[in-house]
């Protein structure tokens, strides 16, 4: 039995909850919020048997092998650290941190402890975009030569998800002062990976970021509507292929669509997680001469939850680990400078984030 507790109380930490729960020989035994009333009603609310507000006094318990870490963007690297030092396996949610440092601090942290380390970019939970990136590396489309990808939100103009002028749960996600990263960091954090996962790493950016007026002095009580909503990226990859990638709030008639085309020399692949999140649309062969796509199951994959677990139980650090979640951080700084100063910027090239040996 592997004892794991979560650290927050928010609604994605209800997911994290629901998905280790479901996990055979996993016991989810305490959960950690700063705000007493509210981690005690997550507690009961998904039954975990231990509520604290003290993080240290939970880290202390050696009966919990494994954390799950669903606080705010601003708080990763503070209680990610924390965890680890503890010796705790630790599943991080994304983005790993708010700058390039502090990710790579919590990759280098996490590999001297030797602990399992993971963060959950949930959409490489999809079979489409796994089988797709080993349709790529099979040579099926030849050589990349360009690539498309997109994450399109609406919530700034539906109520979908429900009010964000008055939850603070998205006012958060729009103010710098309250940890957010904007869109870019929140989601183009997601479509980078989803880009570049099958792909392969990104060598330079060109961005540009804007933030719309939303309320009067962009203000909402305490918070300053001073993060991005919207960013378009031109990309280079280190292979030599060039590509758009974008993310919008602003995107209506998207509650959530993820879509991503590769194209090279020989063929295409493309990934539409609005139609299927289990289907992958391919142009190969004759095809490519009458423009003809053919939709191609793919194979079942375990979740980032199952392969936590699984690599705590084998001791074999799988993917996205922190490293990965470092080079990220490296294309999202990239991202900011290059806006700040209008122009193309290189991606730093990863140094002390090698791939856990756990």
């Amino acid at each position: 039995m592997i004892r794991l507790a979560i650290i927050g109380a928010g609604s994605m930490a209800g997911e994290h909850a629901k998905h280790f729960k479901a996990l055979e020989g996993v016991e989810v035994v305490a959960v950690c919020d700063l705000d007493g009333d509210k981690v005690r009603a997550f507690a009961e609310q998904h039954g975990i048997p231990e509520a604290y507000t003290d993080l240290d006094a939970m880290l202390a318990r050696d009966d919990i092998q494994a954390v799950s870490n669903v606080t705010p963007d601003g708080v990763h690297k503070a209680t990610s650290l924390a965890a680890i030092a503890a010796g705790k396996h630790i599943l991080c949610e994304k983005p790993l941190a708010t700058n390039e440092a502090d990710a790579r601090e919590m990759a280098a942290a996490a590999r001297r402890a030797g602990v399992i380390n993971m963060i959950n970019l949930s959409y490489r939970d999809a079979p489409a975009i796994q089988h797709a990136r080993e349709l790529i590396a099979s040579g099926a489309i030849g050589r990349v030569m360009h690539v498309d990808a997109s994450y399109l939100q609406s919530w700034l103009v539906s109520h979908a998800w429900g009010r964000w002028d008055r939850d603070s749960q998205w006012l958060w996600r729009l103010s710098e002062a309250h940890g957010s990263k904007g869109v870019l960091g929140d989601v183009g954090v997601h479509i980078l990976d989803f880009a570049s996962f099958p792909v392969g790493d990104i060598a330079a950016v060109n961005c540009q970021l804007k933030c719309f007026d939303k309320a009067p002095d962009n203000r909402i009580g305490d918070y300053v509507l001073d993060a991005n909503d919207s960013a378009l990226m031109r990309v280079e990859f280190a292979g030599g292929a060039l590509g758009t990638i974008q993310a919008t709030r602003w995107a209506t008639g998207h509650h959530n669509s993820l879509k991503l085309s590769v194209y090279g020399d020989r063929g295409a692949v493309s990934v539409v997680l609005d139609d299927a999140k289990d289907r992958v649309l391919t142009c190969f062969g004759e095809d490519v001469h009458a423009a003809r796509w053919t939709s191609v199951a793919a194979p079942p994959t375990p979740s980032n939850y199952r392969r936590f677990i699984d690599g705590i139980r084998s001791g074999i650090n799988d993917q996205p680990d922190f490293a990965r979640g470092a080079e990220l951080q490296a294309v999202l700084d990239a991202c900011f400078l290059s806006d700040e100063r209008d122009r193309s910027v290189a991606v730093t090239a990863a140094s002390d984030t090698a791939p856990s040996p756990a």
